[in-house]
């Protein structure tokens, strides 16, 4: 049988790739993400969550063995409950994104950026993170933010529950909800609905975890700093810019729950520096990276 020779064949025109526009300079592109689904995001933080509440109460029943009280407990068990409750968050991450089969350190962020546009994008973040704030205050009246979780956590019993309580604030849970909220929980809501929708849930959700050890007229800033932590995730390409205006964020609040001044800026920085050491650590046991694809 002969063929009809390829020239002879109408030529079916093929569209030309989509050009994509340059990102401006100094901006990293961000990957969509290791394809997480939506699901996977909200399971997560219910399973997340329940076994917290699960640790918390074996926590309890053990301690009140010793005589502690369950229905008022030492500092010592709420700073081991909080430390629980930040593990359990970032296991639950780890487990479903496994489920996946994407859980490399990079796939929840944790790669490096370029580091003078991630200053510049972490100033702004933080800026209008506190001029929310004030604005807000403002509008509705509130009076100065008062923190119950230094004091929850027995910063005024002794000094060991002071450091305790500052490492647990200032860097473990800057780690765990960074880990778990925009690396985890906003990446697998943006490859469904997008950034910005991905970004108002989390920043929403962000902000009603923090119900219980904040005053209600504050959860608005705090989901607006979700909100906007998110969108320095997008632009940096990293959850490290993330974690450190977290970071200094609760560096800054706990200093200002406990009257604090120049002791605020070592605090700071001693946190930074301890969350560096700990995410070389991990980055050195994830392996290199891939290179962020250009977009």
């Amino acid at each position: 049988m002969s063929t009809v020779p390829p020239a002879a064949t109408p030529a079916r025109a093929h569209p030309a790739p989509p050009l994509v526009p340059e990102l401006p300079e100094g901006v990293e592109p961000t990957p969509v993400g290791p394809g997480w689904k939506a699901w996977m995001a909200f399971a997560a933080l219910v399973a997340g969550f329940a076994a917290a509440i699960l640790a918390a109460v074996v926590l309890g029943l053990f301690s009140s063995i010793f005589g502690s009280s369950l229905s008022d407990p030492p500092p010592s068990v709420n700073i081991i409950a909080t430390v629980l409750q930040g593990g359990c968050l970032i296991l639950a991450a780890y487990l479903f994104a496994r489920v996946a089969g994407h859980s490399k350190p990079w796939d929840f962020g944790l790669r490096p950026t370029r580091f003078l546009p991630a200053v510049g994008w972490s100033a702004l973040t933080w800026v209008s993170f506190l001029l929310v704030t004030v604005g807000w205050t403002a509008l509705i009246g509130a009076q100065e933010a008062q923190d119950q979780l230094p004091e929850e956590l027995g910063v005024n019993d002794s000094n060991v529950a002071l450091v305790a309580a500052a490492v647990l604030i200032c860097v473990i849970a800057p780690i765990a909800e960074e880990f778990f909220f925009r690396g985890f929980f906003f990446t697998a809501l943006r490859s469904w609905k997008g950034i910005w929708p991905a970004a108002i849930a989390t920043g929403i959700v962000f902000g009603a975890i923090h119900a219980g050890s904040s005053d209600p007229a504050f959860l608005l800033p705090l989901g607006f700093f979700g909100f906007a932590l998110c969108l320095l995730y997008v632009k940096t390409g990293s959850l490290y810019p993330c974690i450190a205006v977290h970071s200094l964020n609760n560096s800054l609040a706990f200093g200002v729950a406990l009257k604090w001044d120049w002791q605020i800026v070592p605090v700071a920085i001693a946190a930074l520096a301890i969350i560096t050491g700990l995410l070389a650590i991990v980055r050195a046991a994830g392996g290199r990276p891939p290179a962020l694809p250009a977009t």
